[in-house]
């Protein structure tokens, strides 16, 4: 092993498509019945929580954006932190990124990739056979990430252009269709159940567009790593958010050219395949399916790719536990090897918390939220300092820069933070305490050491 750092292997189409891959995946797919659901198949108000998440995703990058003009380590978030807020900051931001937030994502992401795919086999989703499924492409994408991370990052490219196929055919044909035959028109008109509080729907909608629009930010994991990465990932993630926002939308609005919102929320899981199928026929909406099975192994791709270094991030500045070992570089692959090891130790646990709180009853009595929504009540709220004291620490940024874009991106967080608490009521309190015993864990670690 080696202690050298990292070095610049990534242009700025593979930073986008990083931005573009990790974010489009299973979330548009995944929460698109769910937000039909909490919006008791009220259109108008589902794309209007989609607009309001994209808005609240393209603010925080533009601002992160300005940020990564001026500084530049190892990872985006963390180096931000500890140049604006202070080291300490930084190290519990990281900590939390590695233990929490980037695993609970990753795992998360295999469980829904296997959950298509049996969707396809016919296999229950909440069955031991979903579960392995799962299991397997958690380690099949740490061995890509961590053997061959050019490899990983030709594959990041490859399942983006593949998985915006059915996104692309699905917006302007449905959209066309939906037109053509009325559907669009009844979908927009009619409400499934009117029953449903219109405040508190978007509420609950915004956080579910959260978790498909959430994982850009792990795009800044790879500065250290982006040739150019001052000019290169301000562009990434401005381009790259613009292009997500405008996708999911569209995607939106063409699903309800296919079949009604209600037959659409009666078909749970099974509800992108009988969208497509529906347009495409059975061949093609099976063809398609594949693909978004593809594109959900994209976007687990990219998360691992943050997930890889994440203890790397704090490791590099002689925090964490054993910084000289989860510091070092392989010679040969360029990775932090280590720091991927355990990566995928933490994924695994969450993996396995998901399934034993969210797919089955009793694992975990208390503790039962769910770890794709509620991580970013944190991640939100830890955006704050840094926009707040951003704006009166970056006077080299013109006035409308500060004062417009780190405000702005402020109060997006903010409300993202709310809508969660409201969405989760009393299960927030579980995740806030196991916050909490990951944040104390942490503290025993703070320490600074030589490497």
């Amino acid at each position: 092993m080696s202690n050298n750092g990292l070095h610049k292997k990534y242009g700025l189409f593979t930073a986008i498509c990083m931005v573009v891959g990790i974010v489009i995946g299973s979330g548009v797919f995944f929460k698109a019945e769910k937000i039909l659901n909490e919006t008791g198949g009220n259109l108008p108000l589902g794309i209007l929580a989609w607009c309001v998440g994209a808005a609240i995703m393209v603010a925080c990058a533009y601002a992160f954006s300005l940020l990564a003009t001026r500084y530049e380590r190892v990872n985006g978030i963390v180096d931000y932190s500890e140049a604006i807020v202070g080291k300490n900051y930084a190290y519990y931001v990281g900590w939390f990124l590695a233990t929490m937030y980037y695993p609970s994502m990753t795992s998360v992401l295999a469980w829904v990739s296997s959950r298509y795919l049996c969707v396809l086999l016919g296999f229950s989703v909440t069955g031991a056979e979903c579960l392995t499924i799962a299991g397997f492409f958690l380690i099949a994408s740490y061995v890509l990430n961590t053997i061959s991370p050019i490899l990983a990052g030709k594959f990041q490219v490859s399942t983006t252009v593949i998985k915006m196929v059915p996104l692309a055919l699905m917006a302007v044909v449905g959209i066309i269709v939906g037109l053509v035959n009325g559907m669009t028109v009844e979908n927009f008109t009619t409400v499934v159940d009117p029953s449903k509080n219109p405040g508190m729907a978007l509420f609950t909608a915004v956080v579910a567009t959260a978790f498909a629009f959430e994982g850009w930010i792990i795009a800044t994991s790879i500065n250290a790593e982006l040739k150019d990465a001052k000019k290169n990932l301000p562009r990434a993630l401005v381009i790259g958010t613009l292009i997500v926002a405008a996708t999911y939308i569209l995607y939106y609005i063409g699903l309800s050219g296919t079949v009604t919102n209600a037959v659409l929320m009666e078909s749970g899981e099974a509800g992108v395949r009988v969208a497509f199928e529906t347009l495409f026929s059975r061949v093609g909406g099976t063809v398609l399916s594949v693909l978004v099975v593809i594109s959900c192994l994209g976007t687990l791709n990219g998360l691992m790719l943050g997930t890889s270094r994440g203890m790397y991030a704090i490791a590099v500045r002689g925090r964490g536990p054993a910084p000289k070992v989860f510091s070092q570089v392989d010679p040969t692959t360029d990775m932090p090897t280590n720091s991927a090891v355990l990566g995928l130790f933490f994924c695994a646990f969450w993996l396995l918390y998901f399934y034993g709180s969210q797919l089955t009853s009793g694992w975990f009595g208390f503790f039962r939220f769910d770890s794709s929504e509620l991580p970013i009540i944190t991640i939100y709220a830890a955006y704050l300092p840094i926009f707040f004291i951003a704006m009166k620490k970056e006077q080299s940024l013109s006035k409308l820069q500060r004062f417009g874009a780190f405000p702005l991106a402020a109060l997006g967080s903010i409300f993202m933070v709310v809508a969660a608490i409201f969405a989760h009521s009393a299960t927030v309190v579980s995740y806030l305490v196991a916050f909490v015993i990951f944040m104390v864990i942490g503290f025993f670690f703070r320490k600074e050491q030589k490497i």
